[in-house]
């Protein structure tokens, strides 16, 4: 039985001695892979220099900023003031508003229509009521406007010069918007959309007491509102 055993390679496992040898031999090694297992410890994190932080935090921001150009460059940017889209081509830029001679009297300024107005001024030779060639033409263009706006209506104000008496003039202003309105009218003008309105010399354009203000004050203003007054 015994020396089955040692055929085997298992002799040294009877002899004490040579087992003692064996486990000297294998038992330090042994222990240390053990406990080298058992006591590891993952080694400390060392934290990169300040100088490799930064350099990796000023990449991330300019590829930030390169790759918003980039996505903002495809981008029509909308003018702080533009139409919308759907509605550039459909709209008329609104024209400046002629102030009436009853708003600049009592705001204490001159009744003069301003150069954007859709409306044009016509003027009158002295002591006359009779339309000139210049002043037809403006009220023409004036009549293809009222047709092209056919929900605007109109306060045609007669104005004079200072010569003569406020009840003179006030007549005078009168016969001119009634002169002014009437061609509109044969242009093809409703009435309706038309009111008439007499200042005389009580709202001039220009103040001053020469013959080159009193030729800018004999006039007939076309004011534009919503409703027709009903005096």
């Amino acid at each position: 039985m015994a020396q089955s055993v040692e055929q085997f390679g298992l002799a040294t496992a009877i002899n004490p001695d040579n087992l003692r040898k064996k486990l000297d031999n294998l038992g330090p090694n042994r222990e240390d892979r053990t406990t080298s297992m058992h006591r590891f410890t993952p080694s400390p994190r060392i934290a990169p220099p300040a100088g490799r932080r930064l350099g990796a935090l000023i990449f991330v921001v300019v590829a930030l900023f390169f790759s918003y150009g980039c996505s903002s460059s495809d981008t029509p940017k909308a003018g702080l003031f533009n139409m919308p889209p759907s509605l550039s081509g459909s709209v008329t830029p609104t024209s400046a508003r002629s102030l009436s001679s009853m708003e600049a009297i009592s705001r204490g300024v001159a009744a003069v229509t301003p150069p954007g107005a859709a409306l044009k001024d016509v003027y009158y030779q002295f002591d006359s009521v009779e339309l000139e060639g210049e002043a037809i033409e403006i009220l023409k263009k004036n009549a293809e406007w009222l047709k092209a706006n056919p929900k605007a209506r109109v306060e045609v104000e007669g104005h004079c010069d200072d010569v003569g008496s406020a009840e003179y003039n006030l007549a005078l202003g009168a016969k001119r918007a009634q002169t002014a309105k009437d061609f509109l009218v044969k242009q093809g003008i409703a009435a309706e959309r038309l009111v008439t309105i007499s200042y005389g010399k009580e709202a001039p354009a220009c103040f001053e007491l020469n013959e080159e203000c009193r030729v800018r004050n004999r006039r007939a203003r076309f004011v534009m509102f919503t409703e027709v007054p009903t005096s």
